[in-house]
């Protein structure tokens, strides 16, 4: 049987990578809504304006939201379609460009209905990473509890030395 945190952080997963998907090729190309994709361009020209620091690195408008859009749709597909670790970086991929993208919006004033997506899905993106690593945690705790059981020494030792709280010679 399939335990609750697989299904979890399969259909996070799954709903994380098809909206970035979407939003990445919402940046790059008209073709799914040329309102959305020209709503994108002028925010991007806004984001450039506030930061002069882009402009002195020789980042445009057009290559930062590019690169964002990039980005977005290139962790959206690896988080929907590829297993494993790769989906972990992924996702702390598109957690910071969120963290950016919340910066932007910030820095050039708009109000919380403008970013509210980029707010929900860096908390959504977070939550899939706490509950990977919580599965890790017990994964951990069962791998030193067996070989403690193997051992049969001084199990007290042994777990001290693990923690970095013992220090020997």
């Amino acid at each position: 049987m399939v335990s609750s945190r697989t299904v979890t952080i399969v259909t996070l997963s799954v709903a994380l990578g098809l909206f970035f998907v979407f939003m990445g090729t919402i940046k790059l190309t008209p073709r799914l809504s040329r309102e959305a994709y020209s709503e994108m361009k002028r925010a991007y020209k806004e984001y450039a304006k506030a930061l002069p620091v882009l402009k002195k690195m020789g980042i445009t408008s057009v290559l930062l939201r590019k690169l964002i859009g990039t980005l977005e749709l290139v962790c959206g597909i690896v988080m929907t379609l590829v297993p494993g670790r790769p989906k972990d970086v992924a996702n702390f991929t598109l957690l910071l460009v969120m963290l950016a993208v919340l910066f932007f919006h910030q820095l050039v004033g708009d109000p919380l209905k403008r970013y509210a997506h980029a707010l929900v899905f860096g908390i959504l993106l977070t939550c899939r990473l706490l509950i990977i690593r919580q599965g890790d945690d017990k994964e951990m705790a069962l791998r030193v509890t067996a070989r403690e059981g193997q051992a049969g020494g001084d199990t007290q030792t042994e777990t001290e030395q693990e923690q970095g709280k013992l220090k020997t010679s």
